[in-house]
């Protein structure tokens, strides 16, 4: 049995740590993008959530839910939630698709064209 489908696989200090690296990952893509000139992301952040505004003000939220254990996503392509599985990686509950990949796709679509985070 994989993380995603265990009823509380995590503790809640490694739900965090998984969080804040995540929440990492995507800051330093986005200041990357700002230094190399790629594309103009406003990134917020309070606590668990992190709030991406795009050029076109359109958004990307990206927040913690630790009540669950999951990470949830809200796009224009709809809300997305995701649990870590026993390798690392955040699983869409329902499609089953990488949080990254579908992050990178919503961003491409509403931002630019190659976004990979």
């Amino acid at each position: 049995m994989s993380l995603i489908d265990a009823p509380s696989g995590l503790t809640d200090a490694q739900y965090d740590a998984a969080i804040q690296a995540t929440l990492a990952r995507i800051e330093s893509t986005v200041d990357k993008w700002l230094e190399d000139d790629v594309i103009d992301i406003d990134t917020a952040r309070s606590g668990g959530m992190l709030t991406l505004t795009l050029p076109n003000r359109s958004q990307l939220i990206v927040n913690a839910q630790p009540p669950l254990q999951e990470l949830w996503l809200a796009a224009r392509r709809g809300g997305f939630h995701f649990k870590l599985d026993a390798q690392g990686r955040w699983l869409d509950t329902r499609g089953g698709d990488e949080f990254f990949a579908l992050l990178s796709g919503c961003a491409s679509e509403q931002g630019k064209p190659g976004l990979v985070f």
